[in-house]
């Protein structure tokens, strides 16, 4: 049974990580399962059990908020999450055949290469939805739509290109999320952002409204293979929707470009913390 002070230290983890997460549309997954692991000295499989708690509780405490705010594209995530809890089923049954050294350096070279690709689109053009062709799917089934943008103080149309790319790449998010145990959101965005062409705002709300689902989708394995450990992942939990409510709010009013780069800086950092996972290094030892 965790101490006070080390429940506290959970809270604390979580609220931060969720905040940032919620921000950025990929929940704080990503971030607690190497604090609590390198720092906390937890087993990886709870690490990774608590991050499934947490990717489903930060979805959670922000969706109302960008529901609210019209950010999230309903239509558009429902159709997208087909094929990212298809990933998922199919990474929880591959989770324990491939080693988790090239799953993470896979992981890192998809980050380097989505932030690459994110960094290529800086600015978001207000005449890029007039004069590129709609997917055909995608008007068929009226999946274009409008978000109000606060920094801007207007309205912003936009249209959804190459949906058979976005369904592909949302399949290999799913799957790659349930290999890792990580929110699905850090590949996601990127691929909203780069094949079906979604402002960044856009990107981040509806992102955030599918990762529940997509967490859900290989959390059950975890519960059953025993790996939920209740005193890790309520604090974790709770700290998580406080996070991801105060990510969401700080979503709405970050200019879109502002965004995008830090998003980049994230994913660049991740992509370097996965590479010297791979290759054995830790440079923090774990706790005692």
């Amino acid at each position: 049974m965790p101490h006070t002070g080390f429940t506290l230290w959970l809270l604390a983890v979580s609220i931060g990580a969720s905040a940032v997460g919620g921000t950025l549309g990929m929940a704080g997954g990503i971030f607690i399962v190497p604090a609590l692991t390198v720092f906390g000295g937890l087993d990886i499989h709870a690490a990774v059990a608590a991050s499934i708690v947490s990717v489903i509780a930060c979805s959670c405490g922000s969706a109302a908020s960008f529901l609210t705010s019209s950010l999230t594209n309903i239509r558009l995530a429902i159709t997208l999450e087909v094929a990212t809890t298809s990933g998922a089923l199919t990474g929880v049954l591959l989770a324990n055949r491939l080693p988790a050294s090239s799953l993470c350096a896979l992981f890192a070279a998809v980050l380097l290469v989505s932030a690459w690709q994110m960094l290529g689109r800086r600015r978001e053009f207000a005449h890029d939805a007039e004069q590129t062709h709609a997917s055909d799917w995608a008007t068929v089934l009226r999946l274009h739509s409008s978000y109000p943008d606060q920094a801007l103080g207007r309205s912003v149309f936009y249209r959804v290109r190459r949906l058979h790319l976005g369904l592909a790449l949302m399949y290999g998010a799913g799957l790659i999320s349930a290999l890792l145990g990580i929110g699905s959101g850090v590949l996601k965005i990127p691929a909203m952002d780069s094949a079906l062409r979604l402002p960044i705002k856009v990107s981040s709300a509806t992102s955030n409204f599918m990762i529940g689902v997509t967490a859900a989708a290989s959390g059950v394995a975890y519960f059953i293979h025993g790996d939920m450990q209740p005193a890790i992942a309520g604090p974790v939990a709770f700290g998580s929707v406080v996070g991801a409510w105060l990510g969401a709010r700080l979503l709405m009013v970050i200019p879109s470009d502002k965004l995008r780069l830090v998003f980049v800086v994230v994913l660049v950092a991740l992509a370097a913390q996965m590479l010297m996972t791979a290759v054995g290094f830790h440079p923090v030892a774990h706790a005692a």
